[in-house]
């Protein structure tokens, strides 16, 4: 089993402290080592981090930071052409990018080393966890599409409703006859079916 990081160990208020040193462009990497140091020998910790650990630390952050604006911008231009009320496309659009993690998730699950018990146990257990994401996801996909079918068929009934209305009104107001009318708004109903 992998043995935390010295970053890992680090108490919770120090770590939220080496992340906002790491965040401030005026603060080197070097700078953000001594500080975090000065503050675990000041509480009396016995661990000290490395400029090497620091680094890894702030490359991994800048590549979270970096895929987390870039989800950020695609849902934004995703949300720009869907409109106000993206409720179903929007989704749409976090199932797939769902689907795409749990794609890149079972591709690295691919690479484990399975001889450790320990390993193999974790691994199996992601897997299982996998599956059911992906029957979630899949089942949360089959309701969006049922919904979405839901609203357009609600909305088509409307507009067959008030258009039947409107003729209704425009037939009354030329002197068609009630049965008429009612035989017009009948067929016009009709449509909806």
């Amino acid at each position: 089993m992998a043995v935390p990081s010295t970053i890992e160990r680090l108490p919770a208020d120090i770590l939220a402290k080496l992340q906002q040193l790491l965040q401030d462009p005026r603060v080197t990497q070097l700078d953000a080592t001594a500080r975090i140091n000065e503050i675990l020998e000041a509480e009396g910790h016995p661990d000290r981090v490395s400029k090497s650990a620091v680094n890894r630390y702030a490359v991994r952050m800048e590549e979270v930071g970096a895929r987390l604006r870039q989800s950020r911008e695609v849902a934004q231009m995703y949300i720009s052409h869907v409109g106000a009320a993206p409720q179903g496309e929007t989704g749409l659009l976090i199932n797939e990018m769902l689907r795409s993690m749990a794609f890149e998730l079972s591709l690295k699950l691919q690479d484990v080393d399975l001889k450790d018990p320990e390993t193999m146990s974790a691994t199996f257990d992601q897997i299982k966890s996998l599956a059911l994401t992906m029957q979630r996801l899949e089942q949360s996909a089959t309701i969006n599409v049922k919904r979405e079918s839901e609203i357009r068929k609600n909305e088509r009934e409307k507009a067959l409703q008030d258009a039947a209305n409107k003729v209704g009104e425009t037939a009354r107001a030329e002197g068609v006859s009630a049965e008429t009318i009612k035989r017009i708004r009948r067929d016009v109903l009709m449509m909806a079916n």
